[in-house]
């Protein structure tokens, strides 16, 4: 979700406006000052409303002495209005930054004040820290732009689409086994089953669980037609990508299809703009974390503080990259070093998801090939 971004540096003389939004679903709490050592402005205007919020700038610019021509830089912590916010900012001539909220510092007394005008202060200050040249004070998130925000809404419909079906064929299950039920697969694919079936008395299921199950079966046709849908769509653009595009590129490598590709460059395999492997590591979170303290050392693993559908659709592709390319240079590296034993393979294969992400960003966006790997010689998809 995250990745490195350079702060625009100021200098300390330099005349500026700071604000920091604290968004709500009915108001947006706004804190403006023009530095250290100067009283911060706050005010209260109604969510959405962008002139209220020009007026409460220009005010502050008033009170607080900034010239007019003087630059605006503001901040909001990234949350469900998105960057819609981000790009209405950019419009009115305000550079805006949008912040990661997990990567915000926090008092960690057991008890602490939590309103929205504590928060905005503490935003401003920090948002005046970043523009002054202060370090990881806070990450930035990565905003996409308007054609890969709504590109990406694909992937995620068809992976939330794909959770509902796992969630209404589980249930049917439990439904099943409450009566005592066992239920073939072949039994299922007949219409109406549920009528057919016997519970631990031979007798049938009452007509409620029936009913129930009938209706579960009518959602998880839509689910299964919906998905059906989606999936089409997305051979389509597949077929349609020039071979030297990155979906183009990724779906001609052997153990990469339509599905996981979409989903890798949906998530911002290319327009987050990497620029090293270790933001890559950081969005995955499969950076190690090491405790250092005093006469204390270990290895804590993993952070796993990254994007979850990077997270899984990476591991599945590394157990069908050891699968199929078996000659490639990061197979022979996983069996050379993680064995036969289970526990030992579930381990490395997050090594290998790691590596091989950086080789397919590294071949998507330059051209290099995975050393080892095997191209399709069929049609993609």
């Amino acid at each position: 979700m995250t990745a490195m971004t350079r702060p625009t540096v100021g200098s300390v003389s330099e005349a500026r406006l700071y604000v920091a939004f604290e968004l709500g679903k009915k108001h947006w709490k706004l804190a403006v000052t023009s530095g250290f050592g100067v009283p911060t402005v706050v005010r209260t205007v109604a969510s959405r409303d962008l002139a209220a919020v020009a007026r409460v700038l220009a005010e502050a610019r008033v009170r607080l002495g900034v010239p007019a021509a003087a630059p605006v830089v503001s901040c909001y912590e990234a949350g469900r209005d998105g960057f819609w916010i981000h790009r209405a900012l950019r419009q009115l001539g305000i550079a805006n930054r949008v912040v990661d909220s997990a990567s915000i510092e926090v008092n960690r007394r057991k008890r602490r004040t939590k309103t929205d005008r504590v928060d905005a202060l503490k935003l401003v200050s920090m948002l005046v820290r970043v523009c002054l040249g202060e370090k990881h004070v806070w990450q930035e998130v990565r905003v996409p732009s308007v054609g890969d925000e709504a590109a990406r809404q694909v992937s995620r419909e068809r992976t939330a689409l794909t959770q509902e079906q796992t969630r209404l064929r589980n249930q049917i299950n439990s439904y099943l086994a409450t009566w005592g039920c066992v239920v073939s697969g072949r039994t299922r694919r007949v219409p109406e089953w549920w009528t057919t079936v016997r519970d631990w008395t031979a007798a049938a299921l009452p007509l409620e669980v029936q009913a129930r199950i009938a209706r579960s079966e009518a959602r998880l046709a839509v689910v299964a037609e919906q998905i059906a849908m989606i999936e089409t769509e997305q051979r389509s653009a597949t077929r349609a990508a020039p071979p030297d595009s990155a979906l183009g590129r990724l779906v001609q490598l052997k153990s990469i299809a339509t599905t996981s590709a979409a989903v890798l460059l949906g998530e911002g395999l290319v327009w987050r703009d990497f620029q090293n492997r270790r933001q890559i590591g950081g969005l995955l979170g499969f950076a190690p974390t090491k405790y250092d303290s005093g006469e204390t050392t270990r290895d804590q693993g993993i952070s796993r503080a990254g994007n979850p559908r990077l997270q899984s659709v990476s591991i599945q592709l590394a157990w069908s990259w050891v699968r199929w390319q078996p000659a490639s240079r990061l197979t022979r590296w996983f069996k050379d070093h993680f064995g036969v034993r289970k526990r030992e393979r579930r381990v490395g294969i997050v090594a290998v998801a790691r590596k091989l992400i950086i080789a397919l960003w590294r071949y998507v966006t330059r051209g290099v090939v995975p050393e080892g790997a095997i191209l399709k010689t069929a049609s993609r998809g």
